[in-house]
């Protein structure tokens, strides 16, 4: 009896917290990732990862973040049916104004993800994003009253932090992120039909901040940290891109990163270690953390 209870127990704390439309229905839960090269991982082997499983809407053949959540949720033993609409330097605005064909359906659940620098005209300014994040959040709401939408917050740029004329430079390496999550915090303010905003780029603060990753590509890589920029200094690396997918998934599933393990398929598939991989699980899981005591 008392290992029936122990197992019961076990099983409702690994439940996810929000059971989506599909989950109650018996069918896979529709979550569509709208965004730009931070969503479909520009620059890395990470962009046309798995892309067999997930739907690029575009057809550009882009597996991306998305594929990521999909093995993360498969791993975990959860059913998503994983969409994608993606362009890259392109903000909310674009996919409002000219995408709307592609994802005006109804959906579950929906990843809303920005211009990084918000307005590349006036970097910083959340008057784009709050628009039009609102804008695309009533147009899914409209389709389905149901849904879950939700903003993600991405990271700061080494380039715009560390280089002369970037518009954060001079400050710390968080400050950008930390601009980007006050701005999605407006938009969702502004928003009832928004439910949530991501810290993916306050997670990529905190592997900085707990030495987990090295925080200046510029000046060269600490051993036994990982870079989470790519070559440029401003997309992600694989690492970047595992730790953005960790965040998101432990946000929508109400899972644990942790849970994945330190022979999690994608990580093994990407050439993390096994102690990178649960390092950055462990990241993921701490900000969402954070998250929940405000």
């Amino acid at each position: 009896m008392r290992m029936g209870k122990l197992a019961a127990y076990l099983a409702a704390a690994m439940a996810f917290a929000p059971v989506a439309a599909g989950a109650q229905q018996g069918r896979p839960v529709r979550i569509l990732f709208v965004g730009n090269s931070f969503t479909h991982g520009a620059h890395s082997a990470v962009r046309n990862y798995r892309a067999d499983t997930v739907t690029d809407l575009n057809r550009a053949g882009y597996g991306g973040v998305p594929a990521l959540f999909k093995l993360f949720a498969r791993e975990a033993g959860l059913d998503y049916d994983v969409s994608l609409e993606t362009q890259g330097g392109k903000g909310l605005g674009f996919h409002y104004e000219t995408r709307r064909p592609q994802i005006d359906r109804a959906w579950d659940v929906v990843m809303l993800q920005d211009l990084s620098e918000l307005d590349r005209d006036n970097p910083g300014d959340p008057a784009q994003l709050v628009r039009y994040s609102g804008l695309l959040a009533s147009m899914f709401h409209a389709r389905n009253p149901a849904v879950k939408v939700n903003l993600t917050a991405t990271w700061s740029r080494a380039d715009l932090t560390y280089k002369p004329k970037g518009h954060w430079y001079g400050k710390p390496i968080g400050a950008m992120a930390a601009d980007v999550r006050a701005a999605a915090d407006l938009a969702r303010t502004r928003s009832h039909d928004i439910a949530q905003v991501v810290p993916v780029g306050e997670a990529w603060t905190r592997a900085i901040d707990e030495k987990v990753a090295d925080p200046n590509p510029y000046d060269g890589i600490s051993f036994g940290q990982v870079d989470l920029w790519t070559y440029d200094q401003y997309h992600g690396s694989i690492y970047g891109y595992y730790l953005e997918a960790l965040v998101i998934f432990g946000t929508v599933t109400g899972r644990d990163p942790r849970a994945l393990g330190e022979k999690e398929q994608a990580a093994d598939e990407l050439g993390l270690s096994p102690a990178e991989a649960v390092a950055l699980q462990r990241v993921a899981y701490e900000q969402l953390e954070a998250e929940k005591k405000g």
